[in-house]
């Protein structure tokens, strides 16, 4: 019953998250940021946004930039500092999970997997979220990257 509910607002949700996620694009972009297609460390500032789908659409559930790992840790201290929730909902790559050890991969099988893992913050993407909650997030991200650099 309470499912059936929500459902009624799904594509609501969706596209304020769409919303936001461009927002945050265009702010990125205008900085000096490149989408996820580039590198952190090919120049320009070392944020990255997700790359938007050329087809279909991205529900945003999750809106991943990423920084260089050496700085990561410190960004995401700064931001929590100012108030701003972050998060790294994975951590470790499959193949490093104890449930997976079986395989018998080790580090360095998959580099671009295990960099990524390390370069990688949640910002918050709610439909909710304010302009100015979104803009002090933004404003917060780039400042914290550009000191830590």
């Amino acid at each position: 019953a309470v499912l059936s509910i929500k459902l009624r607002h799904l594509d609501a949700w969706s596209a304020g998250r769409q919303r936001n996620a461009a927002w945050y694009d265009g702010f990125f972009r205008s900085h000096g940021a490149a989408d996820s297609s580039v590198a952190v460390d090919a120049g320009g500032l070392p944020i990255r946004f997700p790359k938007a789908p050329a087809k279909g659409r991205h529900i945003y559930n999750q809106y991943v930039v990423r920084v260089p790992a050496r700085i990561r840790d410190a960004v995401r201290d700064e931001l929590t500092k100012r108030k701003i929730g972050t998060e790294i909902y994975y951590p470790l790559c499959l193949h490093q999970q104890e449930c997976f050890k079986f395989l018998g991969y080790s580090a360095g099988v998959f580099p671009h997997s295990e960099r990524a893992a390390s370069e990688v913050i949640a910002l918050p993407i709610y439909p909710e979220l304010t302009e100015a909650q979104r803009t002090w997030t933004a404003e917060s991200l780039v400042d914290a990257v550009r000191r830590l650099t």
